[in-house]
């Protein structure tokens, strides 16, 4: 490989080069008119052949000048490009969320104008996960569970209730209303393998006081999220948590049966990722999200 000139040398001819004049590239280096001019010199000694014909006032440039500055003006422009790009990146504010994907798809993207309204030059970001999955790294991380996994910060979001909603559409076709049901005709919308952290059917009948149907028709999902979209077209019936579906019930999409009311000590959890309260962003956003939970839970 080429062993390449200095680059103070390369610097200093490419300023003296774009400038026409060693003083205006002085300016521009923070040097002075002769630290330019041996700069150069001593690059020309590098190279083996003259960059500026001195024979003439002011000095032109060399064929051989003119080659390098066509090489240097390529590469510098792409630091120069680059440089930009990496400064705009540190300059941009970012806050990322982690949190499970129900909370994510039916509470957090439905705010997301809110909250980019009341933080306009932040950028958020989400990151969605699955139920037994390893958290993911975020500014934020909201978890669904037991209170005190996420450490002595952690602060809760949203109602503790527990109901059972299910679709118009699905109440019709059974002959049923949100007042007149019958659950052992129903079908029950489960996550089983999420039902040691997932407030289950079998603990919302006992929480309820009432004894669940004997073989209940079931349809097990992976995620909360295909579970709901499974309520939503009319699939069955299943359990919704305080405050995450109600702009459902709000629209009429989803409607809650008039059950007995029944809580949860699980919930969702929010926190501050370690270190991350360094960031006032993060701590401001982590407000506004626990306000508007608390508001609309």
């Amino acid at each position: 490989m080429e062993r390449l000139p200095g680059f103070s040398g390369l610097t200093a001819f490419y300023a003296a080069a774009r400038h026409g004049t060693l003083t205006a590239a002085a300016q521009e280096l923070n040097v002075s008119q002769p630290a330019v001019s041996r700069r150069i010199a001593t690059l020309e000694a590098d190279l083996g052949s003259a960059l500026f014909d001195r024979s003439h006032k002011p000095a032109r440039i060399t064929q051989s000048g003119k080659d390098l500055l066509q090489a240097l003006h390529s590469g510098f422009g792409q630091i120069e490009d680059a440089v930009s790009q990496i400064r705009k990146a540190a300059e941009t504010r970012v806050v990322t969320v982690t949190a499970p994907s129900g909370f994510v798809g039916f509470w957090l993207i439905p705010h997301l104008g809110e909250l980019e309204q009341a933080f306009p030059d932040v950028t958020i970001r989400i990151i969605s996960q699955e139920y037994g999955e390893a958290v993911r790294p975020g500014d934020l991380v909201i978890r669904f569970g037991l209170p005190g996994g996420g450490g002595e910060e952690e602060r809760r979001l949203l109602s503790d209730e527990v109901y059972a909603a299910v679709s118009p559409l699905y109440l019709s076709r059974l002959g049923m209303t949100a007042e007149g049901y019958d659950f052992s005709r129903m079908t029950f919308l489960t996550m089983e393998a999420a039902r040691s952290q997932w407030h289950d059917w079998p603990s919302w009948f006992k929480s309820a006081g009432q004894a669940m149907p004997d073989r209940a028709r079931v349809l097990d999902f992976s995620s909360y999220a295909m579970l709901v979209n499974a309520g939503l077209a009319g699939q069955g019936v299943f359990l919704a948590w305080g405050g995450v579906l109600d702009s459902f019930l709000q629209t009429g999409a989803l409607l809650r049966l008039q059950a007995p009311t029944t809580t949860s000590a699980r919930g969702y959890f929010v926190a501050l990722r370690d270190g991350a309260a360094a960031k006032g962003d993060v701590g401001e956003i982590l407000d506004w999200i626990v306000e508007k939970a608390d508001l609309e839970g």
